[in-house]
């Protein structure tokens, strides 16, 4: 496999996978193994829609943990989306995974509404103005709502999704009243929730949401995920998710 200046091949230590990434533009964190786990329960056989892909990661990682049909991974910048095609025929998936190069709000003009079975995303972060501005472009798409909002993203996977269908992100935890507001508004009905904390004496700093399509109301509230012990040490459980216990 022919690699692009300040890429790197790196192993992903389950299932022999494997994922390039550009040393200077935005690699894929804890936040995106964890959603791959996470939502590793979805039905046998099901069409899934990852949006905002990026490397690749997450539709990399779920390939390998459910039996999934398909994976659509929708990247809005083209050598992202390049760098995951590359990714996905080095690690032989191309019949699994199909990276789709477009703005996710033009997604319908690739696939139909009301087909999809399951969505994962772990969507730009930051609203626009706020935080810390990153001057590198692709970093910028990746953390803030440039190309599209946290509302575009659940307005246009509740189109997409079958009914029942369900829906899965990753995200940061100061942000849950828009998120529950908007999966309500838009009638994705949080499921289950569950905080993940650096450690047992920190605030949560991410949330992972499961919705589900046009569903009744139940939620539930798991036990939070740490992921550092008193010793700064991965947890048991997040060495689990990593395949390192």
């Amino acid at each position: 496999m022919e690699l692009l200046e300040n890429e790197r091949i790196d192993d992903l230590e389950h299932k022999n996978l494997k994922i390039i990434q550009d040393e200077k533009g935005f690699c894929f964190g804890i936040d995106s193994v964890l959603l791959s786990d996470f939502a590793k329960g979805i039905k046998k056989n099901s069409n899934v829609v990852d949006i905002g892909t990026g490397t690749g990661i997450i539709s990399i990682l779920l390939s390998a943990k459910a039996k999934i049909n398909k994976i659509y991974g929708i990247e809005i910048q083209e050598e992202v989306a390049e760098m995951a095609k590359r990714s996905v025929k080095l690690n032989s998936l191309d019949d699994k995974i199909e990276i789709i190069n477009t703005n996710i709000k033009d997604i319908f003009e690739y696939l139909k509404p009301n087909e999809i079975d399951a969505i994962v995303t772990n969507p730009p972060y930051m609203k626009l103005n706020t935080g810390a501005i990153n001057e590198q472009k692709k970093k910028l798409i990746s953390r803030h709502e440039v190309e599209c909002t946290l509302e575009d993203i659940i307005k246009i996977s509740y189109r997409l999704l079958k009914s029942n269908g369900e829906f899965y992100m990753v995200h940061r935890a100061e942000r849950i009243v828009d998120i529950l507001y908007y999966l309500r508004k838009y009638k994705l009905e949080p499921k289950i929730l569950r905080f993940i904390q650096p450690k047992i004496n920190k605030a949560p700093n991410l949330v992972l949401i499961k919705a589900v399509k046009n569903a009744g109301y139940q939620l539930k509230v798991e036990k939070p995920l740490i992921v550092y012990d008193d010793r700064g040490n991965y947890t048991n459980e997040i060495l689990e998710i990593y395949n390192k216990k």
